[in-house]
């Protein structure tokens, strides 16, 4: 199988019709699932899928958890998001990779619409310990989400 790190296709036509709010206050719930090395993600994943998500394990649940959506901002020519780092503790997971998705219920179009792929670059693993989710830090060069 194959994982490629990408902003999703589909997330890039529906930012433009304006299916997705990053509004730190009052915008959509965002949320990152984690996949295990058999997982088929690119740039063409279009939704949330429970096909190859880890198994739920101490504070992971299957569809993932939420992120702490940091607002968006700006700086010179590019726009990005932040999110707050996320902890899964006391689990067992082995991960390759996680999708970013809009988890909003209230909206007919997106309902769980992938935002992004990641790729580890390898499996990473904790054992009845703490996995987490380090964001890049929130600026025009590193953060996780850029438009430029």
């Amino acid at each position: 199988m194959a994982i490629t790190q990408a902003v999703c296709d589909s997330f890039k036509v529906e930012l433009l019709e304006g299916e997705h709010d990053f509004d730190s206050s009052g915008g959509d719930q965002f949320k990152l699932a984690l996949y295990d090395s058999s997982a088929t993600l690119s740039n063409t994943t279009t939704a949330y899928t429970t096909s190859n998500e880890v198994t739920a394990s101490g504070s992971y649940s299957a569809g993932g958890g939420n992120l702490t959506n940091q607002g968006a901002s700006g700086s010179g020519a590019t726009a990005f998001i932040d999110f707050a780092d996320l902890d899964f503790t006391s689990a067992t997971i082995s991960a390759q990779a996680a999708v970013i998705y809009n988890s909003n219920t209230s909206a007919t179009t997106n309902t769980n619409a992938a935002v992004m792929v990641l790729d580890f670059g390898a499996v990473k693993t904790s054992t009845s310990g703490t996995f987490t989710i380090q964001f890049p830090a929130a600026d025009a060069s590193n953060a996780i989400l850029r438009i430029s």
